[in-house]
This record gives structure tokens, C-alpha cells and sequence, in this order.
């Protein structure tokens, strides 16, 4: 018996028990399922946290104020005025940063007209755009003639441009920041949710200069709220803290026994920790795709017993007329790989329904690659052999006397 006559006469089994087949491939359905929206997610997931890395910047890491101290209490941390503009121009010298950012940041009504919002408001220096990844889609940059002079230039987001200058170029127009008129320079390219939890879309950026002047007062007016610093690469990011570090306690003249004045938020273990909560959540999604895929195998093993019962005079007749016991093997193992492949089909299939379901509705895009589709084949046939091979042992093993003799 060639493979094409073992195939066809799977699916005729297949076909005399319709309601039974459909039965059992439905575990398998479900478990393909899951497998194949797995797949999807974790690496959707993956390409999620990489998009957003880059909107925040490759390879950055957040220097913040320590917490200041008040007859032996410890305040919360960024209290301690510790962090200058002359510390950012100094960490913009060592070899291992590509540039390091200050900035200084406040919550002001923002008017044009008879439009009014309260935003965040943040001074800057050029170098941010630079460890920032900001890009400008219209307009210009602020220069260090701006910075220098304390001009009353702003760039915008995309949303603050679309709130008061719907459909005219906000180039050349003013908003008032708390009531301190400036003039829009630029508008920044893009959207999207940052670190900080605000919105690429909804930044309003002033020089720093002029936000210590004109808006952000303090006892402390070279100190900065906090530093934006870009390490040259992934490997070098340790090395670059320790540098940073290294420089930080030598300015601030800091003892050996005393803690440090400042703090790291590194970017890059943000990005580890989501990727490790897509690694989990996918791994979730796994196990109750193995779970429905051991529960469908199961459900094969039961039907196919069930037929090899049912059909044992069928068994005994090929026998009878010359057909091997490895015939009869491979022919039930083949039957229980079909309905395992079948039922893998239809649960790529229904996969991609809802990848395209889900992708309808725009919040998360999820994309079926052809790894996932391959895997999960594979993955089905293995059940069939798996959960196939006793039955069809089974059935293989019989004796034709006996087998004739069954009513």
C-alpha cells in the first residue's frame, strides 16, 4: 500500500464518522490555537517594547537627584539639589556617552486664544534632542544662541500643534505659558507613550534658560531636575555608569563612606523587564496551548481505540488478503496524523481570524509569521504520531483468527 492509497483511506475513515472526527479535532483546534497566538503575541510583544525603546532613545539611562535629608529623616528621592548644569556639560566629556542632557521641568496653563490646557513644560538644552532621538518634522531646532540668550522659543508635539493651530502652521505663532508669551520655533515628528509616561505628541519644549528665567524659579538656578545621558552601546552602558558615577561623587565631593547624591534609572533594564513580562505572558499562553494540545492528544488516543474496537473485523479481513501488520500500523497512525494536521489547519486559520480581529481595532498589532504557522504543523503532527502509535500498535498486533472471530 503506497502513501497516497494510506491517505486516501484516512480521510474515508475520517468522512464514515463526520460528528466523531469533528469531535476530535476539536482539542486539537483549540490547541493550535493557543500555540499560534502565542507565537503571535510574544513576538508582537517583542517588536512593541523595540518600537517604544526607540521612541525613548537606544541605550539611556535617567541621572535624578538623591533625597536630601532633615535632621536625620530621609526626604523622597530627587529632593537633594544635587545635579547642575555645569555636571551635564562635564559628563558630555567622557568617551563612554554619546551626550548627556539636562532639564528642568514644571506643570503651566498653556493659551492661544481662547484655547487653554494645563502641560508639562520642559527646559532643555540641544543635546536632548540628540540623547532623545527627537526628531523635528517641521520647523527648526532650538540653537545655542537660543540657549544663550534666553529666547522665548517653544517646540511642540503633534497633538499640542492639532489643539490650537488646527489646520494653520503654528511656525512663527505664540503661546502664552502662564502668561509669558513664546514663539513656536518647531513641531516635533511623531507620537507615542515615553518613560515618564507622557506623550512624544504632547511635548512642550522651551530652552533651559529661559525656563529658569521666566518660569521654573529656584533657591538653586544652576541646579536641573534631572539628566538624560546616552551610553555608546548596549555593552558599554555598565561602563559608561560607572564613569558617570566616577565623576559625579569627584565633583560633588563625595567622602568613600558617604552614598551617593544622585540615582540611575537605566532605560535598558526597563526594556529587559518587559521583555521578560512578554516572555512570561507568552509562556502562559504555551502551557494552555500544551494543556488543550495533551487534552485533544488524549481525545485521539480515545478514538482511535474506540475505532480500532469497531473496525477489528475490518483489520482481520486486510490481514486475511495479504496486508501486513505494519500496513495496518501505518494505516491508523496516518488516520490519527490527518486529523491532528486538519485540525491544525482549521486552528491556523481560526488564528489568523483573530490576529486580523485584533488588529482591527488598532490598539496592538499582531502578526502571524510564517515561523508560527511552521511550528505549529509540525507541532500537530507530532501529537498525531504521539497519541497515534498505541492504537495503531494496537491494531497491528492483532491476530487475524481473532480478528474474524470478533461480532
Amino acid at each position: 500500500m503506497n502513501v497516497v492509497q494510506v491517505i486516501i483511506e484516512a480521510f474515508r475513515a475520517m468522512n464514515a464518522n463526520r460528528l466523531r472526527t469533528a469531535l476530535t479535532m476539536l482539542g486539537i483546534i483549540i490547541g493550535i490555537t493557543s500555540v499560534v497566538m502565542m507565537l503571535a503575541v510574544g513576538e508582537s510583544a517583542k517588536k512593541f517594547i523595540a518600537k517604544e525603546l526607540e521612541t525613548l532613545g537606544s541605550n539611556l539611562m535617567i541621572i535624578s537627584p538623591g533625597a536630601s535629608r532633615a535632621q536625620g529623616v530621609k526626604a523622597r528621592a530627587g529632593t537633594a539639589p544635587s545635579l547642575s548644569v555645569e555636571d551635564a556639560a562635564a559628563l558630555n566629556t567622557l568617551s563612554s556617552l554619546n551626550g548627556a542632557a539636562p532639564a528642568l521641568q514644571g506643570f503651566f496653563q498653556l493659551t492661544v486664544g481662547n484655547e487653554n490646557s494645563n502641560n508639562a513644560v520642559l527646559g532643555i538644552t540641544p543635546e536632548m534632542f540628540v540623547v532623545r532621538n527627537w526628531k523635528i518634522a517641521q520647523g527648526n531646532y532650538f540653537s545655542e544662541t537660543d540657549i544663550r540668550s534666553a529666547a522665548r522659543m517653544v517646540i511642540i508635539g503633534k497633538k499640542i500643534a492639532e489643539q490650537f493651530f488646527y489646520k494653520t502652521n503654528p511656525i512663527g505663532q505664540f503661546i502664552r505659558i502662564d502668561n509669558v508669551p513664546f514663539q513656536v520655533s518647531g513641531v516635533l515628528e511623531g507620537e507615542g507613550r515615553m518613560f515618564d509616561g507622557g506623550d512624544l505628541g504632547d511635548m512642550v519644549l522651551i530652552p533651559i534658560t529661559a525656563a529658569r528665567s521666566t518660569l521654573i524659579k529656584s533657591p538653586f538656578p544652576r541646579n536641573v531636575h534631572y539628566v538624560v545621558v546616552q551610553g555608546k552601546s548596549d555593552k558599554s552602558l555598565a561602563d559608561a555608569e560607572e564613569d558617570i558615577k566616577e565623576m559625579l561623587r569627584d565633583r560633588h565631593r563625595i567622602r568613600a563612606d558617604q552614598a551617593d547624591d544622585f540615582r540611575f534609572d537605566n532605560l535598558a533594564s526597563i526594556a529587559e523587564t518587559g521583555a521578560k513580562i512578554s516572555a512570561g505572558l507568552a509562556a502562559m499562553l504555551g502551557a494552555i496551548g500544551a494543556i488543550s494540545l495533551i487534552v485533544g492528544g488524549i481525545g485521539i488516543m480515545n478514538i482511535m481505540l474506540v475505532s480500532v474496537t469497531e473496525r477489528t473485523r475490518e483489520i482481520g479481513i486486510r490481514m486475511a488478503i495479504g496486508a501486513k501488520p505494519r500496513d495496518v500500523l501505518l494505516q491508523f497512525l496516518t488516520e490519527a496524523v490527518v486529523i491532528c494536521f486538519v485540525g491544525g489547519v482549521f486552528g491556523i486559520l481560526i488564528a489568523m481570524a483573530g490576529a486580523a480581529a485584533i488588529n482591527s481595532t488598532g490598539t496592538l498589532e499582531v502578526v502571524i509569521g510564517a515561523g508560527a504557522v511552521t511550528i505549529a504543523c509540525a507541532f500537530s503532527s507530532f501529537v498525531g504520531i504521539f497519541f497515534g502509535f498505541y492504537p495503531a500498535r494496537r491494531a497491528s498486533k492483532l491476530l487475524p483468527v481473532d480478528c474474524l472471530r470478533y461480532e
